[in-house]
């Protein structure tokens, strides 16, 4: 039995994969035999793998909305790589996730951006639920540019919460980017979340860390399904303008 207050007890990211990606998009094709220039680094897509920094390496590829895709993928090293494409205004977001050797957060993350991509403050006052299997569920609360609130409403990790660093940037209206950086287990997440049916939210994503030994890198992907839950007004300015729901 979980002890919540004892951090140690905690599930580590490999415990957390079996059944977190029920509700994953399938992945699809349609980048096939393009290749993209991401500022000098170029990638090229073929038959569910991805020509990167001269290796082939396996990649997921999800559709987001149309013309919008996000690719997954590892090298196999202590490195992931998320890129976002937009090929309808050209634009590009790669997010690097990195495994460290020590430190906290022990895994960072570095946004690259080309064209539209932005940081965004958009989600800051807003709160989320969250829907990763029949047995996942966590609640968001998107707190500053800097910090947010998780906690597990069901499943392994149910009545654990934690504040961690998280960053927001913004692919189109109402389309974000939101990666976060956990403090207690040595994992990083990614996800791309359509907030623009706030009844129906959707995003997908992957984890990226070390396993139960502390050693050996764990990643995997994931979707869920959501729906906001309570917006906070802004308060003196301090919370930033809000889009309309």
């Amino acid at each position: 039995m979980t002890t919540l207050s004892d951090t140690t007890s905690w599930l580590p990211l490999d415990g957390l994969a079996p059944g977190f990606d029920q509700n994953k998009a399938p992945v699809v094709g349609d980048l096939d035999g393009r290749t993209f220039d991401l500022g000098g680094r170029r990638v090229r897509f073929a038959g569910g793998e991805v020509e990167w920094d001269g290796g082939t390496h396996p990649c997921e590829t999800f559709l987001v909305d149309d013309g919008l895709y996000y690719s997954q993928f590892h090298t196999g090293a202590r490195e992931a790589f998320s890129l976002f494409l937009d090929l309808r205004s050209d634009s590009s977001l790669l997010v690097t996730t990195t495994i460290n050797g020590s430190g906290t957060p022990r895994v960072t993350q570095e946004f690259t951006a080309s064209g539209g991509p932005a940081p965004s403050r958009s989600l800051i006052g807003r709160r989320a639920m969250w829907v990763y299997s029949a047995d996942h569920a966590y609640e968001h609360i998107y707190l500053s540019p800097h910090w947010y609130t998780w906690q597990c409403l069901a499943g392994p990790e149910k009545g654990l919460a934690d504040t961690d660093e998280n960053t927001t940037y913004e692919l189109r209206p109402g389309i974000y980017v939101f990666a976060w950086r956990e403090k207690v287990i040595p994992c990083a997440a990614v996800t791309v979340a359509d907030h623009r049916d706030v009844t129906r939210l959707r995003s997908h994503g992957a984890l990226f860390g070390l396993d139960e030994t502390g050693t050996t890198p764990t990643h995997f992907t994931f979707g869920a399904h959501g729906r906001l839950l309570s917006v906070q007004p802004a308060l003196g300015g301090v919370v930033g303008k809000q889009e309309s729901a």
